[in-house]
């Protein structure tokens, strides 16, 4: 059997296949954060697609953390309907959902709100962004419990993991870069330092909630001085510490303007993915512009990572998994009702 087809494990939760839906923002709630028809409709098709793990796009712990007006949110018990209606719908299907828990820090665009972010650094001066309020250690305090209480409610709406996301520039990775944080207090200035508050989220997460709990990082900023694959190296190894059980690796976001774009072109994230595998004895997830099940292959079998998350290649088609199937001659997990077709 090929490796794209074999079950595995993250943490105690067991996957029917090696692929997994990246985390997409599809930006069709409303101010009030709600799941909406279009997400139960999107997020089932790809369940019914049997997409091995499905990764709920960013989801506000609180109104001033989305990143637009049109973002789903679990800040509140209201929200958790909706949610427990898409988790039981995919479940129908056999695929595992986990939810990315954000907060967008100085990238929110809410009209309503002022963003917060480790310093008082604002992101884009062409863009609709605002100043940030420089965050005092009450406000750390407040947005730890927050993530807590969101990942609980995700338990309740029954959510089979918790995604803490950690990437593109929102609020935990300004904290990890040099250039977005400027502190000067026990969350500023050392590596360590600026790692502490993902690290201490994610050990709160696991202490208290019980689920699974993977955390997607930006493992390059781009940047001559800033974050780099050798710090996202040392967060991976204190995240595998307090027990996180796998790191999703992506890239950039954190900047508007970078030094060192790279090509975009298929695999170009995946050195970082191989890396950290390399480095820490958890699953690592590789993504970014992986678009056939060739390309999973060698990344499989290659031990580049251990999981393949797609993106927009899932937008496109739902049904990769069946085209899979049929590339790699395993016609068996092709849904009888579709064999057909193939």
């Amino acid at each position: 059997m090929s490796r794209f087809f074999q079950k595995a494990n993250i943490g105690k939760m067991q996957l029917n296949n090696r692929i997994i839906m990246a985390p997409m923002c599809m930006y069709k709630s409303d101010n009030g954060g709600k799941v909406k028809n279009f997400h139960h409709f999107h997020y089932t098709a790809r369940a019914l697609g049997k997409i091995g793990l499905i990764i709920v796009e960013a989801t506000a712990i609180e109104p001033r953390g989305r990143i637009s007006n049109n973002d789903l949110g679990l800040w509140e018990k209201s929200q958790i309907k909706g949610h427990k209606k898409l988790v039981d719908s995919c479940h129908k299907f056999g695929s595992k959902i986990a939810l990315q828990i954000a907060h967008a820090g100085r990238k929110s665009i809410v009209k309503e709100t002022t963003p917060i972010a480790p310093s008082k650094i604002i992101f884009s001066k062409s863009l609709p962004c605002k100043m940030p309020n420089s965050m005092d250690l009450y406000d750390i305090e407040d947005i730890k419990k927050k993530f807590v209480k969101t990942a609980k409610r995700a338990k309740k709406a029954g959510y089979d993991a918790v995604e803490l996301h950690a990437a593109h520039g929102y609020l935990l990775c300004e904290f990890l870069s040099s250039l977005t944080n400027k502190r000067e207090d026990t969350y500023g200035g050392s590596l360590e330092n600026r790692c502490r508050l993902t690290v201490e989220i994610a050990k709160l997460i696991k202490q208290k909630v019980g689920l699974p709990l993977l955390v997607r990082i930006s493992a390059d900023e781009w940047m001559n001085e800033g974050w780099n694959i050798e710090d996202s190296v040392y967060l991976s190894k204190e995240l595998e510490k307090v027990g996180v059980d796998a790191i999703h690796v992506s890239a950039g976001g954190n900047q508007e303007v970078v030094d060192n774009m790279p090509e975009i072109k298929p695999l170009y994230q995946c050195h970082y993915a191989k890396k950290i595998k390399e480095s820490v004895n958890i699953p690592v997830i590789a993504v970014g512009f992986i678009t056939t099940p060739h390309e999973c292959e060698e990344i499989l079998n290659n031990n580049v990572s251990d999981f393949v998350a797609l993106g927009r290649e899932l937008l496109r088609n739902p049904n990769f998994i069946f085209n899979a199937a049929q590339e790699l001659n395993e016609r068996d997990f092709i849904e009888s009702s579709y064999l057909r077709a193939y």
